[in-house]
């Protein structure tokens, strides 16, 4: 035999000594398998928790959303409110020109006077009506606790007057669209 039949015989030897179906394939399978198990396992508890997290920071940034409509709300609020106790302590002020105008008509003082008196009263009130002061008028309308303070009943001049103000003992004012100060009325019963 030649050397060359040698060795193509000796190599249909080796691959006939390797059987197809060797039992440590077969566990290679197996173990095979479990490792994409375990992989597949990791891959569904990494989409969970990837879920959990972006339910997180969605409900994080709707949150913060919301916090941030609020504050800005809020400081709307402040800015058309802000000056609600300096009004709050100017309305005595404005009570007492009120009674000083009505006073010079009962005395009989000087028409000078009364127009000065008059041109100071009117710049103040144009002033607090352009930051949003508004005094509320309530003669003659229906009773209303949002806006009224009822100090008294009494009977009604008409029937068509009952459960409606017939008196205003001190007037009420709003700041933009806030009362500030309710109306003290009368009411008739």
């Amino acid at each position: 035999m030649s050397d060359e039949k040698k060795k193509q015989d000796k190599e249909t030897e080796d691959t006939e000594k390797v059987p197809v179906n060797k039992p440590g394939r077969k566990g290679h399978k197996m173990a095979s398998s479990r490792k994409l198990d375990k992989t597949e396992n990791k891959i569904q508890e990494l989409g969970q928790k990837l879920d959990e997290l972006n339910d997180k920071y969605l409900r994080l940034f709707s949150e913060f959303d919301n916090f941030r409509k609020r504050t800005q709300k809020e400081k709307l609020e402040l800015f058309k409110t802000a000056s609600e106790d300096v009004m709050t302590a100017i309305l005595p002020v404005i009570d007492d020109f009120e009674r000083a105008i009505k006073s010079t008509d009962d005395n009989g003082v000087d028409g000078n006077y009364k127009e000065g008196i008059e041109l100071i009263y009117n710049k103040l009130i144009n002033i607090l009506k352009q930051k949003g002061l508004e005094q509320m008028s309530v003669l003659g309308e229906e009773f209303d606790t949002d806006f009224h303070e009822a100090i008294t009943n009494i009977p009604a001049p008409e029937p068509g007057m009952k459960g409606k103000v017939v008196d205003e003992i001190e007037k009420g004012y709003k700041l933009n669209d806030k009362v500030i100060r309710f109306a003290k009325v009368v009411i008739g019963s």
